[in-house]
């Protein structure tokens, strides 16, 4: 099982920017897909965004594209998101997630969390209005 451990969260006003990070390690696969989750109290667990660490494609729910942005370091095996223009609703607890087994690279990564099998313990993230 994947060891994942999130990084960089904190409280921030809106309109302000943050940068989490996801260091993964004991994941043995070529490519596969990792994503950022966020839930928010009395919510269920969201998609944020998803990558195919083979060929960096990406996937994001509509509330954060443009404003998000996921990235993957193979060589670091580390997963990032950065944030701009943060709004109070994105206020939440994020989580990162990978999905255990090698996927192709015309595979576009879900962000349906029931799909993913390893998580990290997840970082908190508020916004202020």
């Amino acid at each position: 099982q994947a060891q994942l451990v999130e990084s960089g969260g904190g409280s921030v006003q809106a309109g302000g920017s943050l940068r989490l990070s996801c260091a993964a390690s004991r994941l043995s696969y070529r490519n596969y897909c990792m994503g950022w989750f966020r839930q928010a109290p009395g919510r269920e667990r969201e998609g944020v965004a998803a990558i195919n660490t083979g060929v960096h494609s990406t996937n994001y729910v509509d509330s954060v594209t443009g404003r998000f942005t996921i990235s993957h370091d193979n060589g670091k095996a580390t997963l990032y998101l950065q944030m701009h223009s943060l709004k109070p609703e994105d206020t939440a607890i994020y989580y990162c997630a990978a999905e255990a087994r090698n996927v192709g690279s015309w595979t576009r990564c879900s962000l349906d969390a029931g799909v993913y099998s390893d998580w990290g313990q997840g970082t908190q993230v508020t916004v202020s209005s």
